[in-house]
This record gives structure tokens, sequence and C-alpha cells, in this order.
């Protein structure tokens, strides 16, 4: 048997080190997830939030009080019954008073409480709240025994455990928070589709999921936007508690003079700050990856104004915003998660049914706990008052026991078999209340209770009654709050799930001219517009000029280098024209020892003839040399030291192939073969030397090259047809002298 470890003079034990960590971060863990982070399904509260509340009605700060300084509350909280930082605490107290953040504010706050475009409230020291009409009906009734009372941290006062909730708060109003290994986000709600799923609820018991679904379809944000998620993935995220939902602004087109029009933004999806919002469209303008558009500015007062001005009144506005929801917070995904704390404090994932039973649940206990207490008062003052009454009816001889004996309470309770509280109320009363009017107003009040009695015992005996009781209680707070014009009707626009928009590229990236240019050393850049040949610019000293190629910035580049790899290169990210540019070989993996062959800009379903200094060649498919990342894509296989190689368009009927012993072989561009990748066909023989260069062509228009300034032809070929793989001859008179056709 394993012996217990020794303590020693200060009663410390020995322990493991892990086993000590694991006790500690569980009870961390527990604290967080039910102390901090997770609402009651019950009150739909946190600790903070409903240690708030009760500070303020402890304060008096009723919806009728003057306003009170925040530090004040602040301060209350933190010292009575919340043990944390004042910043936390304020932080709370701010979101609750924010009518952007909480569909239903619990807190009427006065001063600057932030905006939405996230400026931060002011110092707990400049503002001033008191409670709302909603939490004042949140804590109805918390005076009548209505809840359980549990002692606060330092043990000198009690709190509530859960506040009565005559107002359905999780749902209303959401949740969100983080605890340790597991997260809430609960949306907020309509209340009078909240109040119309609970009357469902109370008169059909076990009502379908569909009709809850129908009384109550969807979030209604505070902020207001347009919900496209489809009605099926709604239902699903509602039956089992998690989900994610489809958020969009709202906006409307306005047509100004000669045929234009602008976009105007109403609402923003929840959560989303506007001033970022406006900054990240802002930034997209400025980086071009939004062509379609012109100008956005905020218009905004006190309504939400974003006004999106296209580049052409031509645009498609449809288009215009599929471009803003995909790059923007103008379209969100809100995350549902009902994880919760039910009534038995057990964190858990509930389902909107199950939500909405433990609401009816606990309000049906605070019921019976305010009717129990109610009935307790009741007959405790029906017992004085039949006391009043027996003292009425035997006046004089109250009177002479008061006089003359010496322990009127003990004579009193034995001569008329009175209780201990009749005999002490009896000798409390006041001389000037024994006159006959008081007599008929005791025995008035006598028959009122009684009959309140009775119909309390009835309440508390018949389940039926009380659930009928709760029902009148919901349709009072749907009148109430529900059609209130403050909160108004449903914000959030239940909307249909958008079909694919499909968004060219072009619509994503600006399209623009530009010229690339690459310099001998391999510097390349892209210079606004298409410039001519013979523009001058300017080099690092000991560079000149290479390539010039006339592009877009839509445009893909494909490089081909002398190790016979294919890399790809966007327009888009290439320096601009200000400075010299940036080393090739530091935006591709080219190595040191290959150089550039050339530079082309892709052209989808076009072909290449691609051919190695040791003649051989093929036809490659131009979409499949297309890189994927900085290492390229090997497409010609070469064999030992490369001292150049071609790659053309294979945009012609024949191939002309010249060696660098001034040979010239024509033949068609049938016989080469069309692969993927390899050392492909022999193109033309050599006893020495090897290719020089390769050009595609259409023999019916002849064959050209560069001559001095200009360019000459030759139809007459003849002579220098071929088959593949022969070694041809000298070419025609007036080719140049580097043996390259340009």
């Amino acid at each position: 048997m394993a012996s217990r470890p020794v303590a020693d003079d200060n009663g410390a034990q020995p322990a493991q080190l892990a086993d000590i960590l694991q006790e500690r971060y569980l009870s961390y863990a527990l604290s967080t997830i039910m102390a901090r982070s997770l609402p009651d399904v019950r009150d739909g509260l946190k600790p903070v939030h409903r240690r708030l509340l009760y500070t303020m009605r402890e304060l008096r700060l009723n919806p009728a009080a003057t306003f009170k300084k925040c530090a004040k509350i602040v301060g209350d909280t933190m010292g009575n019954f919340h043990p944390h930082g004042d910043a936390a605490i304020y932080d709370a107290m701010v979101r609750l008073a924010q009518e952007f953040a909480v569909r239903y504010p619990l807190v009427d706050g006065q001063g600057n409480f932030g905006n939405i475009d996230g400026d931060p409230a002011a110092a707990y020291r400049y503002t001033e709240a008191r409670l709302t009409e909603v939490a004042e009906t949140l804590m109805e009734g918390i005076d009548e025994d209505a809840v359980d009372f549990r002692e606060t941290y330092d043990g000198e006062r009690e709190e509530p455990v859960v506040l009565p909730a005559g107002f359905p708060n999780l749902l209303a109003n959401g949740a969100a928070g983080i605890a340790v290994g597991m997260a809430t986000n609960i949306p907020p709600h309509n209340v009078g589709e909240i109040c119309a799923a609970l009357l469902h609820l109370i008169k059909f018991p076990n009502a379908g999921f569909d009709k809850l679904l129908s009384l109550m379809p969807g979030p209604d944000f505070p902020t207001g936007g347009e919900l496209v998620e489809s009605p099926e993935n709604i239902a699903q995220a509602y039956r089992t508690g998690r989900g994610s939902l489809r958020l969009r602004a709202r906006w409307e087109v306005e047509k100004q003079k000669g045929g234009t029009w602008q976009i105007v933004v109403t609402e923003i999806p929840y959560q989303v700050q506007k001033a970022k919002l406006h900054e990240r469209i802002a930034d997209l303008l400025l980086n071009r990856k939004l062509p379609m558009l012109a100008d956005v500015r905020d218009e905004s007062a006190e309504d939400i104004r974003l006004v999106i001005e296209p580049k052409s009144r031509n645009v498609d506005p449809a288009l215009l915003m599929e471009s803003l929801f995909r790059n923007t917070d103008l379209e969100i995904r809100f995350g549902l998660n009902m994880n919760v704390l039910d009534a038995d404090q057990t964190p858990r994932v509930m389902s909107l049914r199950d939500v909405l039973q433990a609401f009816l649940d606990h309000r049906h206990e605070v019921l019976k706990r305010r009717t129990a207490h109610r009935l307790d008062k009741v007959e405790s003052r029906i017992e004085i008052l039949d006391g009043y009454l027996v003292a009425y009816l035997n006046l004089d001889e109250v009177i002479r026991i008061v006089r003359e004996a010496d322990d009127p309470k003990a004579e009193l309770i034995a001569r008329f078999k009175l209780s201990e509280a009749q005999a002490d109320a009896i000798l409390n009363l006041r001389l000037r209340r024994l006159h006959k009017l008081q007599e008929i107003e005791i025995r008035d009040e006598h028959k009122q209770l009684a009959e309140e009695r009775k119909r309390l015992k009835a309440l508390l005996a018949d389940e039926g009654g009380r659930w009928d009781a709760i029902a009148d209680e919901i349709r009072a707070i749907r009148e109430r709050f529900g059609k209130d014009p403050r909160y108004g009707p449903r914000r959030t626009v239940l909307g249909e799930a958008p079909a694919a928009v499909v968004v060219p590229v072009e619509a994503m990236i600006e399209r623009e001219p530009v010229t690339v240019v690459c310099s001998q050393r391999g510097w390349i850049r892209a210079l606004r517009g298409h410039l001519p040949a013979d523009t001058e610019l300017k080099y690092k000293e000991g560079d000149g000029h290479r390539f010039h190629l006339h592009a877009e910035t839509t445009d893909k580049l494909l490089v081909f280098a002398t190790n016979g790899r294919f890399y790809t290169l966007g327009c888009d990210k290439l320096p601009g024209g200000r400075g010299f540019g940036e080393p090739l070989n530091l935006m591709v993996e080219l190595g040191a020892e290959n150089e550039i062959v050339v530079i082309l800009v892709h052209k989808p379903g076009r072909r290449l003839l691609v051919a190695a200094s040791d003649g051989r060649g093929f036809v490659v498919e131009e979409d499949g040399v297309l890189a994927q990342t900085r290492a390229g894509k090997q497409v010609l296989n070469v064999s030992g030291k490369v001292e150049a190689a071609v790659c053309v368009p294979a945009e012609g009927d024949s191939v002309a192939v010249m060696g660098r012993n001034r040979k010239l072989l024509i033949f068609g561009l049938d016989e080469v073969p069309v692969l993927a990748r390899g050392r492909g066909v022999i193109l033309q023989r050599y006893k020495d030397g090897g290719l020089s260069d390769v050009k595609v062509f259409e023999r019916a228009t002849g064959l050209s090259w560069k001559h001095g300034g200009g360019e000459r032809s030759e139809t007459r070929l003849d002579g220098w047809l071929g088959k593949r793989a022969q070694a041809g001859r000298l070419p025609p008179q007036g080719f140049p002298r580097n043996n390259r056709f340009g």
C-alpha cells in the first residue's frame, strides 16, 4: 500500500507539478465558463451585466429617475458585487447602452457612449446612465422571492443568482463570449416574433419546429441589413444551435442628371464599424482592385449614407455591389452558436425550441414563487386584520386588559385566543384608529384579501391557470415593447439567397495599358501606357534595353529561360516605372546561371514552339505551361550546358529553322509533335554548331525577317523546303549575318 506524502513543518505536502497545473487550469476554465463568458439561458445575462443592472436598481436609477455618473455605478458594482477591473465593467455597461450593439438597450446613457464608426465612449467620469424600461422589466418581482440570492464575493451582501426576466432578453438582445474550450454567439431577434413563438409554444407544447420558425423566421439585427441565407440553412442552424448566417448591407440606386447614378448604402451588417468599412473600400480603390468604382464618400449624419460612385454609367450596379460584397464587410458571415448555461448551470448548445422552453420554464417557476410569496403576505395581513376585528368587537375589554393587566400581551392571547402577531398588532394600535370608520375599512380590506387569497391558492393549484397567466404577461410584453415606435418593427429584411454572380477578373483588377520593359541584366518594370519602341528610357550604369512589349494590367506574362522552364508573372505585380524596376530573379527562382530567352503576354488556347540550342524541340499547349510557384514549370528538358533556347508562338503552318552554321530549313508544322514536356524531336541536324533561331509562319504569305530599319520577305521558298531533321541550305541573299529572323 502506497504511503501518503509526508507534510513538512508548515503543513505543505509534495505533489506532481502536472497534477497541480491540471487542477488549477480546470478551476480557471470552470470559472471562465460559468462566471464570466457564457450567458444564462433564463435571463440572457452574464454575471457582469446582471451585477451592473442590480447595482443600478439598488441606486434607484429607474427610468423616471435622474441620471447618475457612470463612475459611481461602476465603482459600486466593482466594490460590492464584481471584483474585477473597472474598464471591463464600464465596457460592458457601454455596450448595454449602444443602440447599434443591442436591439433593446438595457441602459439609458447620457453623454458620449461611442458610435457605429468604432469611436470609443468617453471616460466614465463624463457620462451618466439609468435603467431602461426593458431592464426594469427584467428585474420585476426580484423583491418577491422570485429568484434565489447568494452571498457576494466578500460575504457582506447578497446578489441574485438570476433575474426574474420578465423580458426574453437572451433571444431579444443576443450574446457573445469566448470561454475556455467553448464560445457563444447568439444574434438579436424581434421581441414581437419571440412573443408570438412563446405564446404558440404555451398553447401547443408539442408544436412543430417549422411552425416556430414561421413565427420567428430569423435574427433581427439593430443595424438592419438583409439576411440572404436560404431558409433551409436557417432552419438547420436553429435546429442544431450552430450555423452560419449570411448578412448583407442594404443599398439603393439614386438616379442623377444626365443618366448618371450612384449607389447609397443605408444599412450595414451587424458589428461592422462604418469607418473601417469606408477605409477598406478606399484602400481597394487606391490599389486598383475595384476598376468599376470611381469614388466612395461617407455622407452619414444620424442615418447611414455611404455613397459609392461608379466609374461609368454603363456599369451594372449589381455587378459593382457583388465585387464589394466579395472584398469588403458589406457582406459578413454571422456564426450562430447557441451555447448557454442551462438552469442547472451546465453549459450546452441549445436549439431554438430548447431556449424558448427554458425561458417559459423559468417564468413558470418565477410565477409560482411570486404567488407563494404574495400568499404568505396576504395570509399574514389577514391574520393581523382578524386580530383587529376581535379588538373592535371587544373594545372595552381590550382597553381594560391593557390598562390593568401586568402582562397585557399574555392576557390578550389567553382571553381571546390570539396569536403573538395579533396581540402585538393590537397593542401597537393607535387610539385614533379606534373609530367606527376605521373598523369599516378593515372589514373591507379583510374581504378583499380573502378573495385574493382564494384566487392565489387556486392559481397555485391550477397549472393551466398559471400558463394562462404567463401568456397574459407575454402578451403585455408584446404590446409594450413589440409595438413601441422607439424600437420599431423588424429592421433586418429577410431576402432570398442570391444566385451565383460571376465577377470577371477584369472587374477585380483595373484594366490599363502598360509597357513591360526588361533590361539586359534582367531588371523588369511596367510603365503606364503603350510606349513606342524607340522611347528613351533610363537604365542602371552598364545596363541597357532588351525586351519591350505592350500588355494590360490584367495580363499574365510568360518568361521562358535557357533552363527550359516557364515562369508566370502578373502584370499587376510588376514594379512601377519610376525607378529601374526590380531584378527578375528576385520574383522567380531563375538562378544566376540561367538567362531569359523571351517574355510573352499569355494568350489562352495558344500553342508555343520551344527548341533548345542542340536543335531539338516540340509544340506545347500554352495553357499547360502556366506556373503556380516561383520555381516555375519545367517544360523543355535540356542536356549539358545550353547556350541558347527558343520559344515562339506556333501560329502558322510552316516552321523555319536557322542554324549557327548559316543553314536554313523549312518544313511543315504538322511534323512537330505536341508534347507536355520532354526533349522533343530533331528539328535540324548539324555537324557542328547548333540552332540559332526558329520561326513559325504562313507559307502563303512568305518568310520575313528584319533587314536594316525595315522588313524583307521571301515567297519563293522551294529551295529551302524539306523534311524535319534535314540539314538545310544557305539562306536567301540579304539574310541577317547574326542568323536570326528578328
